[in-house]
């Protein structure tokens, strides 16, 4: 079976184990299942419904990570998992089920490789939800052999690019009160929706922040992303509550965003933190990353989204986001991913595994 076809035949495989977020414990069984006859370097590790597999222990060379997620938002989707003209379509296809094929044929099909090599995978639940449920911080808080990596590869969308840092990101829910009144007469209560006006207005005309971080261009934004309030068509409604989502530039510290979302709001209504994630600098200058260059990547951009990047930085791990999946795809109804990128991003992975492992430039 050539290598294109079989990368497919993984991702179709995974695609096929349904994972939303919180329902992963089904595929982390698989992954167990499938990963017993591979040659590793000690028993695979769970954790909640995560798995650390210590794949190499190749002496002299650095300690390397590569860290994907098990779950997938939930999407609409018109057919059963499939290929057509070149695309496997699927939950998770693109994010980030394709990365994770990368892992599991690396250590199926690269052994030799892989056991030259200091070398971990970490398969991980609930990246998709809040952020306190996310399982890398599972990971992270009981098995020492992650936190001593030297370089940890999130395995995110990137269409083989070589994402940087990460934005931070802050949802916060805004709720605006009023009083009851029929809608006859609306002036005997006080419309908690009409009270959310001029801050909808003021988000309207509120143009993207542009800075330079390391060299690469971030955007903070702030969007209002949910709305909802009233109690009946005809009564004038005394709640009204709004998610603000602020994506911010890794130059802000999580309480300097924070005080953003205060200055913006204004006193105009109540303010609750629904999730914090802190942004993450880029690690511009790190010399695994410079061989990552090499090996033929796609291009190297700023991640304008929040990732794990920034949970692995909290544990002083260096860590980039580099994966074959189409990142536009990422959530989208009838999501899909190129097979090509798939096989292209199984090389350039492969050609910077041998580099880091042996020494040698890229073949």
């Amino acid at each position: 079976m050539s290598a294109h076809d079989r990368l497919a035949e993984t991702l179709r495989w995974l695609c096929a184990i349904p994972s939303p977020t919180g329902e992963e414990a089904a595929l982390c069984q698989a992954l167990i299942e499938r990963l017993r006859p591979a040659r590793l370097a000690g028993p695979v590790r769970r954790y909640g419904d995560s798995l650390l597999v210590p794949v190499g222990r190749g002496t002299g060379g650095p300690r390397v990570a590569l860290v994907g997620h098990l779950d997938v938002v939930r999407t609409e989707h018109d057919g059963p998992v499939r290929i057509e003209h070149g695309r496997l379509y699927g939950p998770g296809a693109a994010d980030m089920k394709s990365g994770l094929a990368l892992m599991l044929d690396l250590v199926e099909h690269s052994p030799e490789l892989c056991a030259a090599l200091d070398l971990s995978l970490v398969f991980y639940a609930r990246e998709e939800g809040p952020y306190l449920e996310n399982e890398l911080e599972l990971v992270l808080e009981r098995d020492p052999e992650l936190r001593a990596a030297e370089l940890a590869l999130c395995l995110e969308p990137s269409d083989n690019q070589l994402s940087l840092g990460c934005a931070g990101s802050i949802h916060a829910e805004v709720r605006f009160r009023g009083r009851t009144a029929h809608s006859a007469r609306p002036w005997e209560g006080e419309n908690a929706i009409h009270q959310a006006g001029s801050l909808l207005r003021d988000l309207a005309a509120l143009p993207p922040r542009e800075e330079l971080v390391g060299g690469l261009l971030f955007r903070t934004v702030t969007s209002a992303t949910t709305a909802s309030g009233g109690r009946a068509r005809n009564i004038v409604p005394d709640e009204f509550l709004v998610n603000l989502n602020h994506r911010f530039a890794p130059s802000y510290a999580l309480g300097e965003a924070q005080a953003q979302i205060v200055a913006l709001v204004a006193g105009r209504g109540e303010i609750r933190w629904r999730d914090l994630c802190p942004a993450a600098a880029p690690c511009s200058d790190h010399l695994l990353l410079g061989a990552l260059r090499q090996a033929g990547v796609e291009g190297v951009v700023p991640k304008q989204a929040w990732t794990d990047v920034a949970r692995l930085a909290r544990y002083g791990v260096a860590a980039a986001s580099f994966g074959p999946g189409v990142n536009a795809q990422a959530h989208q109804r009838n999501e899909w991913t190129c097979l090509t990128k798939l096989e292209q991003g199984r090389t350039i992975l492969e050609r910077w595994l041998h580099a880091i492992g042996t020494g040698a430039p890229s073949p």
